[in-house]
């Protein structure tokens, strides 16, 4: 299962009852975090996140409300005594961008390890330091700047069968090393994980896209996911050519895309500091989009 929480929804500044958007993701006891703009570390303690099981950290560009938050996050990091690496993806341009931060952070008590990926083409990896069990797709936005989002496919054990175990008189301390997808040998016979389960099940599928203005690629990317999470500054169109020039989207925009890529849920994010009142739209988007959701500070979901 994986534990999502949006800890932040705002964009542009943090605002008294706002955090910036960060997106925080547990999968069996790691997690990774997209983004970390200034209070981030805040807005992961008052969401109850475990800062202890951040693994893996995601950058989508190098505006600051979306990477300033550094220094505070590695320090605070390295307050919880963390001393595994921290594995930290983003842009072409990441490591200057992290070294210069740095300057402020003195030494760390764990590495951090730096991958920068393309923008303007996708990228397939794995996060082997959280789980070989997920694949991760950086892929490009269309912004002000370089910019990237992230979708992940989280595959899930097949259903263990006990009565096929029991029928194989598999000692019950041995079934989870089966079920973990290892092979075993009893009384010189190979017992695989293929002998004690049912089939597969479907993975969970999460995507996430922010800043960017509505392409296409957007919707390809986000086929079919359990969850869509995608920027909306305002709820108003009036505000397009407003959007137009600054590289961001309205809540239309996210929900047309939501359809057009057949995702069972959208959680609509990092709203501009001039939208107060974010919930007034939820009837008119509900009516549009009955799987959306106007996100606040804080918002979970398990998959």
């Amino acid at each position: 299962m994986v534990d999502i929480c949006l800890a932040g929804t705002g964009g542009m500044m943090p605002l008294k009852n706002r955090w910036l958007t960060c997106c925080y993701m547990e999968y069996n006891g790691k997690a990774i975090l997209i983004d970390c703009g200034e209070g981030t570390q805040i807005a992961l303690t008052e969401a109850d996140c475990k800062l202890s099981k951040l693994e893996t950290l995601l950058i989508t560009h190098f505006h600051a409300d979306h990477i300033s938050g550094l220094p505070g996050l590695l320090l605070s990091l390295g307050n919880y005594s963390k001393k595994t690496p921290l594995y930290i993806y983003g842009p072409k341009g990441l490591g200057e961008v992290v070294n210069k931060l740095c300057c402020i952070c003195g030494k760390l008590p764990y590495e951090l390890k730096i991958t920068e990926l393309s923008t303007n083409q996708l990228n397939e990896f794995k996060v082997p330091e959280i789980d070989k069990m997920i694949d991760v797709k950086a892929f490009p936005l269309k912004h002000t700047v370089p910019c990237l989002g992230y979708s992940f496919v989280f595959s899930r054990k097949p259903v263990f069968n006990p009565q096929k175990a029991e029928e194989l008189k598999i000692p019950k301390q041995m079934w989870s090393i089966l079920h973990s997808g290892k092979s075993i040998e009893i009384d010189g016979q190979e017992i695989t994980t293929e002998m004690v389960t049912d089939g597969i099940r479907k993975p969970v599928k999460v995507t996430y896209a922010t800043d960017s203005r509505p392409i296409y690629e957007i919707a390809d990317v986000a086929f079919r996911s359990d969850l869509f999470i995608c920027e909306g500054m305002y709820g108003d169109d009036e505000n397009d050519q407003s959007m137009k020039e600054k590289g961001h989207m309205l809540f239309s925009d996210a929900i047309r895309i939501a359809k057009d890529a057949e995702v069972e849920r959208l959680w609509l994010t990092h709203y501009s500091p001039a939208m107060a009142t974010p919930m007034q739209y939820e009837k008119e988007i509900k009516k549009k989009f009955p799987g959306a959701v106007i996100s606040v500070d804080g918002q979970k979901i398990n998959l």
